[in-house]
């Protein structure tokens, strides 16, 4: 396969920025208050998911983790209806309920993002062989960090999809940290994105701030896992910008090495490129002020939109059995 062409750089580079912009915003509306609980922000990380959902239609499906926001807005979901979410307002993705760490959106196809390691995995896996079931064509690509791979769930889904061939492409974000420990410290033997190998997985590694790269990589993947051939594992080496959470200050983070995960930004990366085959820095600027000005309006809608009614707290509810 060639390289992309500009315009779809142009249009990862979009989706990048939407990502970095909303999560900017999330982090200021978690501090002044308007957001309640926590807020993961996935700042450094856009390329991966920009690069994997550009290969994705509106009929596959995509899991996610407690750091999510990009993968929805990647897969189409709209971040005004995410800000609501995040917000606990009225037109929220579930109408204010499932708050930062469960955004989901089945009409595009997000399955939801899940504050469990790694049960949005296992929920990917599911849903991969019910696809395989109806044979239907459309896939699953579950995404996740590295903290899961020391995780046992993670290895029955890997074991599961591979048994049975399941149409599912396997995302580990390898940011390095599992919360506020480095994953090598957690993990004995060899390094953890070897393990799929164990299974019969194919694994492929790629630079995770580069979206071209991941474009290329997720391109041939998501190709062969539609084309039958089973499940299929991408390892995607990545930086982390902010904390575990926006509440996390990470002490336990030389600042040099911060400072060297802002100065590698997928979104320079994707610049350079796109210049480097003529594209003017005036075009790059109005995709990032485009993307600046849609997420002022996503936040603006969240602030204006009412609170849910008392009686919404009663709907939604999983009854089990008759009424008592």
């Amino acid at each position: 396969m060639g390289e992309p062409t500009t315009g779809e750089v142009l249009a990862m580079l979009r989706t990048m920025c939407l990502v970095r912009d909303f999560e900017e915003a999330a982090g200021a509306a978690l501090r002044t208050g308007h957001v309640r609980g926590s807020v993961h922000q996935y700042s450094g990380q856009e390329a991966v998911a920009a690069g994997v959902c550009f290969h994705l239609s509106r009929s596959d499906y995509v899991s996610s983790h407690h750091r999510g926001h990009g993968h929805a807005i990647a897969k189409g979901v709209s971040p005004a209806r995410m800000m609501c979410e995040l917000f606990g307002r009225q037109g929220g993705t579930s109408d204010g309920k499932g708050g930062s760490m469960h955004i989901a959106d089945f009409s595009m196809g997000m399955l939801g993002a899940n504050g469990v390691v790694p049960d949005g995995v296992t929920i990917a896996v599911g849903a991969a062989h019910a696809l395989k079931m109806q044979k239907k064509s459309a896939i699953v690509v579950a995404f996740f960090g590295d903290g899961a791979m020391n995780r046992g769930p993670l290895f029955e889904a890997f074991n599961w999809a591979q048994l049975f061939k399941l149409p599912v492409l396997f995302v580990c974000e390898d940011n390095g940290y599992s919360v506020t420990l480095r994953t090598r410290e957690l993990t004995g033997g060899p390094p953890a994105e070897d393990r799929p190998e164990a299974f019969g997985i194919p694994v492929s590694r790629v630079d995770g701030t580069d979206v071209v790269a991941v474009e290329r990589a997720a391109a041939a993947l998501i190709a062969e896992v539609r084309a039958g051939a089973g499940p299929r594992f991408l390892h995607a080496r990545t930086q982390r910008w902010y904390g575990h959470l926006a509440h996390d200050v990470q002490r336990y983070r030389d600042p040099e090495e911060i400072a060297r995960a802002r100065e590698d930004d997928c979104l320079l990366h994707a610049q350079r490129w796109l210049a480097a085959r003529g594209i003017p820095a005036k075009a790059m600027a109005e995709v990032r002020e485009g993307s600046r000005l849609d997420i002022e309006a996503a936040v603006a809608q969240a602030l204006a939109a009412p609170w849910p009614d008392v009686s919404s707290a009663l709907t939604d509810v999983q009854d089990a059995g008759g009424p008592a």
